[in-house]
């Protein structure tokens, strides 16, 4: 792998940013004005082992918990996700969300989306 250098200080670095020829699909390094390798950003791809449902919110419980009975008949536990929760998007019994589960526990998820 051959090493190119780009003339594009970031986040007060004075020295150049090193980018790979070949593309590095996770990490872009840097050069600090001290010398010292650093990492400037680490593009981690998206997780795509979760599942994403759509259900209707059958109950509201403490801690922005809620039972939600998703489209292919399964009830499970899902929280509301930090966007959501930052945004104060009211989720009331009835609304119809969408929920992302991990594959590892088909009980329980996180609700990222309130439909209409």
């Amino acid at each position: 792998m051959v090493w190119g250098l780009t003339p594009t200080p970031e986040r007060g670095l004075t020295s150049l940013i090193l980018v790979p020829s070949v593309p590095c699909p996770c990490l872009v390094w840097g050069l600090t004005k001290h010398n010292k390798f650093v990492i400037l950003r680490a593009l981690m791809p998206h997780n795509k082992k979760t599942l994403r449902k759509k259900g209707i919110v059958l109950e509201t419980l403490p801690d922005t918990l809620f039972r939600v009975k998703l489209e292919d008949g399964t009830t499970i536990l899902a929280h509301l996700a930090g966007k959501l929760r930052m945004y104060h998007i009211r989720v009331l019994p009835g609304d119809k969300v969408t929920v992302e589960m991990s594959p590892y526990d088909k009980a329980r998820g996180r609700i990222v989306y309130r439909g209409k």
